[in-house]
């Protein structure tokens, strides 16, 4: 017997449901919600009663310790934004790629990633290109066969969201520094549910939701900036993202010296305080432990479907394939009708491109599993 990895009692739903959507609007563990609580009671509602200046800079200081041990990065190097697309949509004018130049990204990605290099495609001289994901193909390989000299960035997922297939970050930076491309990653469908290398991985930007599989609320995400990153100015500079946010200089531009600078202002210090503490829980696991146990339940699925007609986008012995997040088509059965049926029987996944997505986190079990695969069938 398959058991959760972590204490299914802190999570109130699971009495009644079997939660496999992780991916969409993550659960959010009862040490989290207490912490957000206890904030809020004692602190949040008080103004600043109990929470002086310097008290709500230090706020942000703990997340970003253990922000930094998820992303695996330097603290200097972590942003406390209000969300990956914050960050996203500065970057064509962060990293204000020559005129002429290649953009890469996939066709299928997440649109926060590819819409901000939409809109500034409008408006300057770069050639915008997508590559199409083919289930039968290297989408790595397929990335790195498109990078040429005219490549000024390649933009992609670590996991993509609507197949969880994964991108060799390593491979990928080989390739875009071969020719001075920058390369920007979305761990938002990863991090929490794998370990993440953003030191190793050497990117220049590398950004995640604080919610799914980090286990937080909306309103808070991570953002890992590289050193000549942390020398420029940010595009969209906040009040809080100077050197001394409470001297409130209206006629300077003060700014921190590390990745503070690319902090805008007052956010939702709930979320804040409950991604802390779900990131500790996280650690306490240990995320290979969390990918481990994804890996025991996934195979166990899909020996569970087998000759059932319903098919993963990968099988799971695919080097590019994700335990944690798997789609699945089937030649007969409409998706939406059959995720319906799936929430009758009080087992929750979701849809997406037409498939079928089963999200795997550290609090299913194998009865989560056999009861999923029995309804499919």
């Amino acid at each position: 017997m398959i058991s959760s990895l972590s204490d299914r009692s802190h999570y109130s739903c699971l009495a009644d449901y079997r939660y496999l959507n992780q991916a969409s609007l993550g659960l959010i563990g009862q040490p989290a919600v207490v912490a957000m609580h206890k904030y809020f009671d004692d602190i949040g509602r008080h103004g600043n009663l109990y929470m002086s200046d310097t008290e709500e800079l230090a706020f942000l200081a703990s997340l970003r310790v253990v922000g930094a041990a998820v992303m695996n990065c330097p603290m200097q190097q972590l942003a406390i934004m209000f969300s990956s697309g914050e960050m996203c949509s500065q970057l064509p004018y962060l990293l204000q790629p020559r005129p002429g130049s290649k953009i890469l990204a996939v066709s299928t990605d997440f649109p926060s990633l590819t819409r901000p290099w939409i809109a500034y495609s409008q408006s300057h001289d770069i050639d915008l290109r997508f590559v199409d994901e083919q289930p039968d193909q290297d989408l790595t390989q397929t990335l790195i066969q498109n990078i040429d000299e005219q490549t000024a960035v390649v933009a992609v997922s670590y996991v993509q969201f609507s197949t969880g297939t994964r991108t060799d970050i390593y491979r990928l930076r080989e390739a875009t520094q071969k020719v001075g491309a920058r390369l920007v990653v979305d761990a938002t469908q990863a991090a929490g549910a794998i370990p993440i290398d953003a030191t190793g991985w050497q990117a220049d930007v590398v950004v995640s939701s604080g919610y799914k599989w980090l286990g937080g609320h909306g309103g808070v995400a991570l953002a890992v900036i590289c050193p000549e990153l942390l020398e420029r100015t940010p595009p969209a500079p906040g009040w809080m993202g100077a050197l001394d946010p409470f001297e409130l200089q209206a006629t300077q531009l003060s700014l921190a010296n590390d990745a503070r600078r690319y902090t805008q202002s007052t956010m939702s210090y709930i979320s804040i305080e409950g991604l802390r503490v779900a990131l500790g829980e996280l650690l306490a696991m240990g995320v290979e432990n969390i990918e481990a146990h994804s890996r025991s339940l996934a195979t166990l699925l899909l020996g569970e479907l087998e000759d059932s007609g319903w098919t993963p986008y990968r099988p799971l012995d695919d080097k590019a394939a994700s335990a944690h997040l798997m789609t699945f088509s089937h030649p007969s059965a409409d998706v939406e009708s059959t995720v319906k049926c799936l929430r009758d029987a009080n087992i929750l996944c979701g849809s997406r491109n037409g498939r079928l997505r089963v999200s795997i986190s550290h609090y299913n079990d194998e009865e989560d599993i056999r009861l999923c695969a029995r309804t499919l069938r």
